[in-house]
């Protein structure tokens, strides 16, 4: 397991655990990890491809979340394939776009992708691939603090619809291509299972919290100022900031794209794992006191 403490790879333990499978999770700290007991923790960093020898030692297959903007994932995938390792299910993105190259893509989110799937596709190795689109936790650091501070959401293009996706049905549909054949040479588009504005998300907040939180629609200057300041950490400079700048852009301008469009809703979630995805309202419900001031 790699990327096991975010906020997919806790899902992934949780539910190998309760398949009887303990996980090995790799962690740049595993003193500060806080995974289940059961889990065996394991340092090691992919940005050094040597330190993670000893995790992928009798490991035969691995959950692969890219980090460092791609640069790890070749020296990885060598390292796991001298050890062994015979599948990859890999953690990308639904803004990749099929038929493109790397270098073609419609941002620099769906390139990174691309080009660490063309890598694990490229590997020798068995593979599935899972796109997910937007994440529900993507609320708590986009309006989590606006909303425990004034209960007013101030962001541009209110009626922008997406899917958005429980990161625990990320983690199931993962653990499908972990634990059976059924999925080798997949790849799979998640989503929610609901087609959602801004507005209806910041709606079912309100009731999930039981205040009165609302939905104040600004200019995409102002909100892309706000993602910048909200974002990175004011002492970052060259090439971080100028991969998260242009990755806001990336989000506005899907989000402009987005307006009086409904969201594809796929049927990957249900499909593989034989029950309905999770609504946004079910993962509000679960998240309610991460909003209260």
């Amino acid at each position: 397991m790699t990327g096991a403490t975010g906020n997919v790879g806790r899902h992934v333990v949780d539910l190998l655990l309760a398949a009887g499978v303990r996980p090995r999770a790799l962690t740049r700290t595993p003193d500060l990890a806080l995974l289940p007991e059961d889990a065996e923790v394991m340092g090691g960093d992919l940005e050094r491809p040597g330190s993670v020898t000893a995790a992928l030692d009798g490991i035969s297959t691995v959950f692969l979340n890219l980090s460092a903007l791609g640069r790890t994932t070749a020296g990885f995938l060598t390292a796991a394939r001298e050890q062994g390792v015979r599948r990859i299910v890999m953690l990308s993105s639904s803004s990749v776009q099929n038929g493109l190259g790397a270098d073609e893509q419609p941002s620099m989110l769906a390139s990174w992708h691309r080009a660490g799937e063309d890598l694990v596709e490229e590997s020798g190795l068995e593979w599935t691939i899972l796109r997910p689109g937007e994440f529900n936790a993507n609320a708590l650091w986009t309006w989590g603090e606006q909303l425990r501070a004034t209960g007013t959401v101030r962001a541009a293009y209110g009626e922008a619809a997406t899917a958005p996706i429980h990161e625990k049905d990320i983690a199931a549909v993962g653990v499908q291509g972990l634990l059976t054949d059924d999925h080798i040479g997949a790849r799979y588009i998640l989503t929610g299972p609901e087609s959602l504005t801004q507005y209806d998300k910041v709606r079912l907040l309100a009731q999930a919290t039981g205040l009165p939180f609302r939905f104040e629609e600004v200019s995409p200057e102002v909100a892309r100022e706000d993602y910048l300041t909200r974002g990175m950490p004011a002492q970052a400079v060259g090439s971080m900031q100028t991969h998260f700048d242009a990755a806001v852009d990336g989000i506005l301008r899907y989000l402009a794209r987005s307006v009086g469009h409904p969201a594809e809703v796929t049927t990957a979630v249900p499909d593989v794992t034989g029950r309905p995805a999770l609504t946004f309202a079910a993962w509000a419900a679960e998240h309610a006191d991460a909003f209260r001031a």
